[in-house]
């Protein structure tokens, strides 16, 4: 579970999102740091028994960090209201597909993963393996268990390309999922959910119902 303090504390950000405020407020900023930390930990120790690829994972290779870069961005808040962790073998700079939990307050958590907007080489890798491997894939995304955690992948506006990728008839029964840009599928967490004392085995739990359909986007950077 995550302790009250947290949430707090990211709540007070998205009021006060600038230095001087986070300065005063480090001691808070580092203890809400640890407790993601230990939650992300937790997950870790428990799916790695499942998923070897992340089993010797730290927190540390996880988590992002929580300054904005605002470089190329007209929002100039310095600090994300948020944390997140990138759970994947290789830690969060890998190219590979991967599980994600993010916390948000007021109900913008959520825990999934998958490929999100990866380059065109990548894209290619998985639109051929999706076109060669479409009854292995449609079995995965319509698997009983992952439609009832994440409701199916993501198709929202700008996920999807509008017109078929190159090289691929409309006609084809797959073309919906050639047609994403990205491949990832997530379940909102409640305010009330974070604070559960079982949450790091329902995350665990949301992660091995995601866990076949990562295997088969990492079998396919593989080929």
């Amino acid at each position: 579970m995550l302790a009250a303090s947290t949430l707090q504390f990211l709540k007070k950000l998205d009021k006060n999102n600038n230095k001087a405020w986070f300065d005063e407020n480090r001691k808070h900023y580092e203890a809400a740091k640890l407790d993601f930390a230990n939650l992300t930990g937790q997950v870790i120790t428990q799916f790695g028994k499942k998923e070897p690829s992340i089993a010797l994972l730290q927190p540390k290779e996880c988590l992002f960090r929580i300054n904005r870069d605002v470089r190329f961005s007209k929002n100039k808040a310095p600090y994300k209201n948020n944390m997140g962790a990138s759970i994947k073998a290789g830690g969060k700079k890998s190219l590979v597909a991967g599980y994600y939990i993010h916390l948000e307050p007021g109900g913008k958590s959520f825990v999934g993963g998958g490929l999100y907007m990866p380059d065109a080489r990548i894209v290619g890798k998985i639109r051929q393996e999706i076109d060669y491997n479409y009854a292995e894939f449609i079995k995965i995304v319509q698997n009983k268990k992952f439609v009832a955690q994440y409701g199916g992948l993501d198709f929202s506006e700008g996920m999807s390309l509008v017109r078929e990728p190159k090289g691929y008839e409309k006609e084809n029964p797959a073309i919906a999922y050639l047609k994403l840009k990205s491949w990832v599928a997530t379940a909102p967490l409640s305010d009330t959910a974070l604070q559960d004392k079982n949450l790091a085995t329902q995350l665990t739990k949301a992660f091995e119902y995601l866990q076949p359909l990562i295997s088969f986007l990492n079998e396919a950077l593989e080929a």
